[in-house]
């Protein structure tokens, strides 16, 4: 094995200003000015070490895979770090076409009323310390974690599947339109 090829199974990635990012494996904690966070590394074969305001991976094998893996935790440690500085916002569109739909927030769960004509409220369920705001037809959800986000916004949308009809007629739901780093008030 050449030294090029060990070269380019180590990375890094600089902390931002700001951030305090602790090791104590399996658990990487990041903390910044929009909140803390944590994520566990528990059967990730990836050595993580953190030194003078950088986090050092080494991948712990020299194929393709390994260094993948790798990048993977780097990008969600990367992901973390942008989180606690910025925030992220995904903004979502309330479509219907005859009953009026209706979003509302009670607590850990987003209701969505009157889907179809529907009696029952279909309930899905907020993720982490992620925020709802219906506003109009728009729905605004805010965190500092992303896959909470993302994952809230994905169980709206599919909380709001048509279901047993042609999806290219019947074009009610929940859709996102706009994804963004930043906390929109």
């Amino acid at each position: 094995m050449s030294t090029s090829q060990l070269e380019k199974l180590a990375t890094e990635l600089e902390i931002p200003e700001g951030v305090t990012v602790t090791y104590k494996r399996p658990m990487i904690t990041v903390q910044g000015p929009l909140g803390k966070t944590w994520k566990s590394f528990k059967k990730i074969p990836v050595t993580i070490d953190v030194t003078d305001g950088k986090v050092l991976f080494k991948a712990q094998g020299t194929r393709n895979k390994s260094r993948s893996i790798m990048n993977t935790s780097r990008s969600i440690i990367k992901n973390l770090c942008e989180g606690v500085v910025e925030g992220y916002t995904i903004k979502m569109k309330i479509v219907f076409s005859h009953f009026p739909i209706t979003v509302k927030v009670e607590g850990k769960t987003v209701l969505i009323e009157n889907f179809q004509g529907e009696r029952a409220a279909r309930k899905t369920r907020i993720w982490g310390e992620t925020k709802v705001v219906p506003k109009g037809d728009d729905v605004v959800i805010t965190g500092h974690v992303l896959t909470d986000v993302s994952q809230t916004a994905a169980e709206i949308e599919n909380g709001s599947r048509v279901k047993n009809k042609d999806h290219r007629v019947f074009l009610d739901g929940v859709y996102k339109f706009e994804k963004k780093k930043g906390i929109e008030n």
